[in-house]
């Protein structure tokens, strides 16, 4: 059955841009996209984040923030799997782009067990990275090297040595990376990636390769709450390995990213190829589209779906479709049963 409530419609959002100091332009050169003058380094696509919640830009519900229309719609937006996070008050993930023009620092994000406690009952962050453009030497840090104790990597840090306890993992466009909390990460420069996370930002950093931030001081470190949650035994992980589950008929989609918060599918569909969906009430889905030209058809009118694109599917929003004018490649995200 179509959604029969004005404001059950596949949402699109004005991004929210920020400008940390190893942005560069690389979201308007690689991308396409328009962004504001100088260092831009994120832009939020989808979120709730009270630091920075994108606003509706079309529709019954334009102007209003997420956390706005999650007061509103509550299940219908984001479906009964969601329940313990609607409890919270939270939409449940933040879609972002990032531009590493320069080296992120070295960091790790907490469990929510963790978080919870020591973060004034904040949520952990897991999270996944979709690689859409990378130089030839491009590389990411992903967790350790072997026979990294917990005491070696403090003797490495004190020693200004860390470097000699990172793996290197490096990475291409069309790679897909699965970080759980406990993961020890760095983006590296010459990579502009779709980020996928819980709908939080809690982050320790470890280590900021000696440089400064805007102010001219050194960035803050948090060493003790990392050395709490870094997993030491997560040596030398790769890419997640895709799983196809359809193929076929011009539509091929293939599982890049599961955990107990979302699921990630890889979809790709012929030129003039739809494919047909339903959100029945158990959970949102999140469609961004990485290459080509894409659109959602529904009981409304249809959204266009340009590369890079995203857009929210409320999970009250009944049947829809996927059509590709041409060959594209798109993310579809939702929360697992």
């Amino acid at each position: 059955m179509p959604a029969m409530n004005a404001q059950i419609y596949p949402l699109t959002f004005t991004p929210q841009f920020q400008n940390y100091i190893w942005g560069g332009r690389n979201l308007e050169t690689k991308l396409g996209r328009t962004i504001p003058p100088g260092i831009v380094a994120e832009s939020w696509e989808i979120s709730g984040h009270p630091a920075a919640p994108t606003r509706a830009d079309s529709g019954p519900l334009a102007g209003k923030t997420l956390p706005e229309i999650l007061s509103l719609l509550g299940t219908d937006l984001v479906g009964a799997r969601s329940a313990a996070m609607l409890a919270r008050g939270k939409f449940p993930l933040l879609v972002k782009l990032l531009d590493a023009n320069k080296p992120l620092s070295v960091q790790v994000h907490p469990s929510d067990e963790y978080a919870n406690t020591h973060e004034n009952g904040e949520l952990g962050k897991t999270e996944m990275w979709y690689i859409l453009h990378a130089e030839p030497d491009a590389h990411l840090i992903f967790g350790l090297k072997p026979n990294v104790s917990p005491q070696l990597f403090r003797q490495k840090l004190e020693a200004g040595q860390l470097e000699d306890c990172l793996h290197r993992l490096p990475v291409k466009a069309g790679d897909a990376v699965f970080i759980p909390s406990g993961s020890l990460h760095a983006i590296m420069n010459g990579i502009v990636l779709a980020e996928i996370q819980q709908n939080s930002n809690t982050t320790y950093r470890v280590y900021d390769w000696n440089r400064v931030g805007a102010d001219g001081r050194p960035r803050p470190l948090h060493v003790e709450k990392a050395m709490d949650v870094i997993n030491f035994e997560q040596v030398e992980p790769g890419p997640f390995q895709p799983q196809v589950v359809e193929s076929g008929g011009g539509i091929r989609r293939e599982i890049i990213s599961a955990c107990n918060y979302f699921n990630v599918e890889r979809v790709t569909l012929a030129g003039g190829v739809s494919f047909s969906g339903l959100c029945d009430g158990s959970t949102f889905e999140i469609w961004g589209a990485v290459s080509g030209q894409s659109q959602i058809r529904w009981a409304g009118k249809p959204v266009d779906l340009p590369a890079v694109r995203f857009s929210l599917l409320p999970a009250a929003l009944g049947r829809f479709e996927i059509y590709a004018a041409q060959p594209s490649t798109l993310l579809r995200v939702y929360t697992p049963a």
